[in-house]
């Protein structure tokens, strides 16, 4: 882990003061301008440098007491270019123009700047948060992906150029990129972060999230965005399940024989660690939840898609035409099996007295090349429940690039769900 680039150590360092604000942001800016060209973490801001330096000294200018200094007070976070930013476009990874995207700041942008944050700018998106990459590449290996679609904001926080980077969920753009850059991701339980003013893909679906570099820094991130958040002190070590059958060999061969490691290696450190058959109509939720997200999509872009149609890539534009010939109906009937799901994973949790659902965060490392974003299946279950994951990094494929285990809670159990997460980041320093 790169201390320097932790949220904890540095967000306390620039209230305290000793480390000055405007040479650590310059520094910050000055190693952006060097090392993004091969990153394209970023999207380019022509005057990035003068906004963020103004927006730091008027955050000096009004708290020149450090006691009364808020918690992010300068520090610099990425936003996926699908949240709306005040004075930055707003492009989603489309070209579209940005004036047709233009709306209130989101939500979560405001309160982050109430908290003293600073917007080092937008980060890369696939268009529109769907399914045509952008040209981020990760940082642990440039001729790799990072993931998608919040792979600008996770390749930032990888690659150091800030502590702490927003992005969304729809399937697995925030567990998959954490697993492929080597660094902790959170999905909160649906809701829990308010999404106003995210340009949506599917409102029933898309789950706001985070990443940091390690699990204490994700504490602190997820204590100032998500809804009444109540710390858990002292959680005890979690009770961990394997989700045995068909779910789990969606991923490769080299992905769960590494899963397996992982799971040898959680019982040698001492948890306790049960295997229960789950999930045995896998096929029929992945089906349900990608008809959904395209009917929703098709809902969410039906103004735009009828005035800029020509203005979308291929993939993006089918997708919106195959959710168009979606009915209601249909639709609600997908989104009723959300719930059930829910019901169903929730209660075997409580019958075998599982904590944690363990499972890989992605079925397998980084693929080569950024033509593709990587097969986000091994995350959509939980997001299709609404259920909090994170993805914690264990271990490392035989390509050398990270792999991450993806823990998830019951529905609203986040607070106890980064608890447990840091019982067991302990035993497995980053």
């Amino acid at each position: 882990m790169n201390h320097a680039a932790s949220l904890t150590h540095i967000a306390a360092a620039l209230r305290s003061g000793s480390q000055p604000l405007l040479p650590y942001i310059e520094q910050m800016l000055d190693q952006l301008d060097a090392e993004d060209g091969a990153v394209q973490a970023f999207v380019p801001e022509p005057d990035r440098r003068a906004r963020v330096l103004a927006d730091a000294q008027a955050l000096i200018d009004r708290y020149p007491d450090p006691a009364s200094r808020p918690l992010l007070y300068g520090v610099p976070v990425g936003i996926k270019d699908i949240f709306r930013v005040d004075g930055v476009p707003t492009r989603a990874g489309s070209a579209v123009p940005p004036d047709v995207l233009a709306a209130p700041e989101a939500a979560c942008v405001s309160i982050l700047k109430q908290q003293g944050a600073l917007v080092l700018g937008k980060t890369v998106t696939a268009e529109f948060a769907c399914f045509q990459p952008g040209p981020t590449r990760n940082p642990r290996n440039l001729a790799h992906t990072p993931g998608g679609s919040s792979s600008g904001s996770a390749a930032a926080v990888a690659a150091g150029f800030c502590p702490l980077a927003i992005g969304t969920q729809t399937i697995g753009s925030i567990t998959r990129p954490a697993a492929f850059c080597g660094i902790v991701g959170f999905k909160p339980s649906y809701g829990r972060i308010d999404p106003a003013g995210v340009i949506y893909v599917a409102p029933s679906l898309d789950h706001v999230g985070l990443f940091t570099q390690d699990v204490a820094s994700m504490q602190l991130a997820a204590s100032t965005l998500c809804r009444d958040w109540q710390p858990v002190e002292n959680p005890g070590q979690p009770v961990l399940g394997v989700p045995d059958g068909p779910y789990l060999r969606q991923a490769s061969a080299e992905g769960l024989a590494a899963f397996e490691r992982q799971v040898e290696r959680l019982q040698a450190a001492g948890f306790v660690v049960k295997r229960v058959s789950l999930l045995h109509d896998i096929e029929a939720m992945n089906h349900r939840h990608r008809e959904l997200m395209a009917y929703e999509m098709a809902q969410t872009h039906q103004a735009w898609f009828a005035d800029h149609a020509e203005q979308y890539s291929a993939a993006t534009a089918a997708l919106i035409e195959r959710g168009q010939g979606i009915s209601r109906v249909a639709a609600q009937a997908d989104a009723n099996g959300q719930r059930i799901a829910r019901q169903q994973i929730e209660a075997h949790m409580l019958e075998h007295g599982i904590d944690v659902w363990i499972s890989p965060a992605a079925v397998g490392a980084a693929p080569e090349g950024i033509e593709s974003t990587g097969d986000p299946v091994m995350n959509l279950p939980w997001n299709h429940t609404g259920q909090p994951t994170i993805t914690i990094p264990i271990g490392v494929a035989a390509n050398g690039l990270p792999l991450g285990l993806q823990c998830s809670a019951a529905f609203g159990q986040d607070e106890h769900l980064l608890a447990w997460a840091a019982v067991i980041e302990d035993r497995f320093p980053i």
